[in-house]
């Protein structure tokens, strides 16, 4: 086990917010915080969301230190999606920690639809969910592996996650985008149609740059759990962390520095008081990806001597990526519309041209 130090000055209280009571990501910060109290005395008040927006309001007004948060970090980060309005904005997101799990996200395909690899999508029904723009995005992203758009496929509208799958159930659809081990994809395991998974091979290294000019966030991963998927025989696809441990980028150092000690030195005494976290090993840490971790989080790193000039490059890259942006902001709201359709549509543009001119990809 990676030793760095054991003396961090940890506060009385740490303020969380994280996904509902009864999820993993939930579970899984209760156990972290039954350590740190166990270690450094710290308690921890962990406030559920259940949306996104009830996650990372906490963050943004300061009324709590960490957010164990889905993609929406990332989004928070950039600015995008729901935080191109004009009450949000790019945040000063950084990382602390992330989970990657045994389970992954797929295009769960019923099992009738013959189906060899992503590009036999084409001409296929695919569900598009009305207000879910990440889940979306991952389908145009999946899409764009076998370099599809969505005017390649036939494009089935539902009004949420559920009702995709029960459309898909009663073949009014034929695929939707899902996390490997939802409740939804094991009841269409379960149907009459079965469920198969297009792989997403490693080596295909044209499919993956596709992809990741869509959705950078993702990254090749081995699927051992979820429906109708053998531990024995690994899905080749995809996925991101979950939860993603973040904070602001001015929580105390002295804060950070405890916490990343607590999760890597002592990682074999929360492991499995969990599921998922697992996922926290410092093995899975992705020290080059789309959200800059906190300087406190570098400064361990680079003391246990796993950092690289890499690293430091891509990290210095992400920062200066989010300070473009936040200035961009605070430039362009100063004469903004003050209808909201017309201030986001004009801040994407902004947006985008900010990014082109410094040789950055817009992504959105």
């Amino acid at each position: 086990m990676l030793l760095v130090s054991h003396v961090n000055a940890m506060p009385n209280t740490l303020n969380w917010t994280a996904y509902g009571t009864g999820t993993s990501g939930n579970a899984q910060i209760m156990a972290i915080s039954q350590l740190l109290q166990e270690k450094h005395g710290t308690q921890s008040r962990v406030i559920p969301g259940e949306n996104d927006t009830m996650r990372m309001t906490p963050l943004k007004t300061g009324r709590v230190d960490l957010c164990a948060c889905g993609i929406a970090s990332y989004y928070g980060s950039e600015g995008v999606m729901m935080f191109a309005r004009p009450d949000w904005g790019p945040q000063p997101i950084r990382v602390i920690s992330t989970s990657m799990a045994t389970f992954g996200l797929g295009m769960a395909v019923a099992g009738d639809v013959e189906i060899d690899s992503i590009a036999d999508l084409e001409g296929k029904r695919l569900a598009y969910l009305r207000g879910d723009d990440a889940l979306n995005k991952a389908a145009e992203a999946y899409l764009a592996f076998a370099g599809l758009t969505w005017d390649d496929v036939e494009r089935v509208d539902f009004p949420g996650y559920n009702a995709a799958f029960d459309g898909i159930i009663s073949g009014r659809a034929d695929a939707a985008i899902t996390t490997t081990v939802t409740p939804a994809a094991q009841r269409l395991s379960a149907s009459p149609r079965g469920i198969q998974w297009p792989e997403l091979p490693g080596d295909d290294e044209s499919g993956w740059q596709q992809m990741l000019e869509i959705a950078p966030y993702f990254q090749p991963h081995n699927v051992t759990s979820g429906a109708g998927i053998d531990a024995d025989d690994p899905l080749a696809s995809a996925s991101y962390p979950y939860p993603i441990m973040v904070s602001n980028a001015d929580l105390d150092p002295e804060t950070v520095r405890g916490l990343i000690t607590t999760l890597v030195e002592s990682f074999d005494e929360y492991k499995d008081n969990a599921p998922g976290a697992s996922g926290y090993a410092l093995e899975n840490q992705n020290m080059t990806w789309v959200v800059p971790f906190h300087d406190a989080v570098v400064e361990y790193y680079r003391d246990a001597g796993v950092w690289t000039e890499e690293m430091d490059e891509h990290q210095n890259a992400l920062v200066e990526r989010q300070t473009l942006l936040m200035d961009t902001w605070e430039r362009y709201k100063a004469d903004a519309s003050e209808d909201e359709e017309a201030f986001i549509s004009g801040w994407m543009t902004e947006r985008r041209s900010a990014l082109e001119a410094a040789d950055m990809n817009p992504v959105f």
